[in-house]
């Protein structure tokens, strides 16, 4: 059978871009299969009376749209269709479910009150600029500099012109992905990892890559090979207690990635969305490296889920390419909220909630230690989290099949995998996505499935 081949005929100008199209077309249309082998750089430029160069550049802008894949020493392959990946935390709250899948802060009635009082006098006082401007440069000045102020509570020394706001953590980290890393390139990240970061690199075209980690996250060493091993860019990291394993890397740790990073010219996406939450956590590896550090920051997590702005903190060389790429993905972060947020900088509230959070968060982990009592989790006093390593017969699956059927929502370890082939059962559990009951009654769930002898799930949830 003789493999589909490009019509030279039917190339228009720039010729790369018409040839990737083609391409791309006989796949959507099955003409090139899954796992199909596509012909050599040189062989299709003879074949099509093209330059090596042109076809490479066709193979390229393939491979940024997540059509293909290059193995070395094997060539260029169609890549199978993508399922899109469904998230670890079930996306509506669903009848009578103890929903311990999603992470988010203790929240009570006072945070919708806060909340409430602070659009009321928003609304007496509203800013001009904030609603009539489409200047970033016009609107964001004065949050800029307050935004100083917020950053330093969490050790980091910034310049107001370094800082960005963005609509939260996630914009910052797509912001910060596109300014360092172009697609074709590879990114390097913990093993276990952001559950969003693997779908967020396809879409960009990015190749990712998971390193081991151990009690304090990614090893340096293994930073180091992968460096030498690839076309690397950037490493993400999530020093700081909200990676799914509650990872609190060290003072010398930090350094060491620092170190590497600097040594091989690459650059640092520091994803610190706890801010100063975690009461002994050491300085951001951007105080480290701040030459090539992108350190992002938000008040979801640490101060009141609705308050979505963050702060992308970015070193001098990078200030104009993060600005054009925040323009042409968000253009600006919502006034409103960053006018919300600088003012609870400005009168001490953000360190109030953060404060109070941090005293919930030490008590849910409290009820935890007694619910969980002799069975080994990790997590950190103040993280919004634990994780619970499963025993290797167990089925990561059914255990949270059964839980579910019993109306607990835990979150599957699977997710946060960031490399395939490297898999070991767990779950991810909330400590602060409902109330203290409903904590008490879900963990009581899950301690005594653990206890029980592995079934399998007879029934469809």
């Amino acid at each position: 059978m003789t493999m589909w081949r490009p019509d030279p005929n039917s190339l228009s100008r720039p010729t790369y871009l018409s040839l990737a199209d083609q391409i791309a077309r006989a796949i959507a249309d099955g003409r090139l299969g899954p796992q199909a082998r596509l012909p050599t750089h040189r062989q299709l430029a003879e074949e099509l009376g093209l330059a090596t160069q042109t076809v490479s550049r066709a193979y390229e802008e393939l491979s940024r749209r997540g059509l293909i894949s290059g193995e070395i020493g094997r060539g260029s392959f169609v890549r199978p269709p993508q399922r899109e990946p469904d998230p670890p935390y079930i996306p509506e709250r669903l009848g009578e479910v103890i929903d311990l899948s999603i992470l988010k802060p203790v929240c009570e009635i006072m945070h919708l009150e806060r909340m409430k009082a602070a659009l009321a006098d928003l609304a007496k006082t509203l800013p001009a600029s904030a609603v009539l401007s489409f200047r970033p440069n016009v609107v964001f000045p004065r949050h800029r500099a307050v935004a100083v102020d917020w950053l330093r509570t969490c050790g980091l020394q910034a310049a107001a012109g370094n800082v960005t706001l963005t609509n939260g953590a996630t914009a910052g980290m797509t912001i910060a992905l596109m300014t360092v890393a172009p697609p074709g390139s590879a990114v390097v990240t913990e093993e276990i990892g952001h559950h969003t970061l693997v779908p967020l690199s396809s879409y960009l075209g990015l190749k990712l890559r998971g390193l081991p980690i151990d009690a304090e996250g990614i090893l340096p060493d293994a930073l180091d090979q992968a460096c030498r091993a690839g076309d690397v860019r950037a490493v993400f990291v999530q020093p700081t207690a909200i990676s799914p394993t509650a990872t609190l890397m060290g003072q010398a740790r930090r350094a060491a990635i620092a170190e590497v990073a600097r040594r091989h010219g690459i650059a640092i996406i520091e994803n610190d969305v706890l801010g100063p939450l975690v009461e002994t956590r050491p300085p951001p590896i951007a105080a480290l490296a701040p030459e090539r550090t992108l350190y992002v920051t938000s008040f979801t997590k640490c101060v009141i889920p609705g308050l979505r702005i963050g702060y992308l903190v970015v070193p001098d060389r990078l200030v104009p390419a993060v600005a054009n790429r925040h323009l042409v993905t968000n253009w600006m972060a919502a006034p409103l909220l960053a006018e919300l947020a600088t003012r609870w900088v400005e009168d001490g509230t953000a360190t109030e909630l953060m404060l109070w959070q941090r005293g919930a968060i030490r008590h849910r982990h409290a009820l935890a230690a007694e619910m969980l009592a002799g069975i080994a989790y990790r997590h950190q006093p103040e993280s919004l989290h634990l994780w619970l390593p499963l025993a290797a017969e167990r089925s990561e699956e059914e255990f949270v099949s059964h839980a579910r059927l019993q109306g607990v929502a835990i979150a599957p370890g699977a997710s946060f995998f960031t490399t395939p082939d490297v898999h070991h059962p767990a779950v991810r559990i909330s400590v602060g996505s409902t109330t203290e009951g409903e904590l008490r009654a879900g963990l009581a769930v899950v301690a005594n499935l653990l206890h029980a002898d592995p079934e399998p799930v007879l029934l469809a949830i």
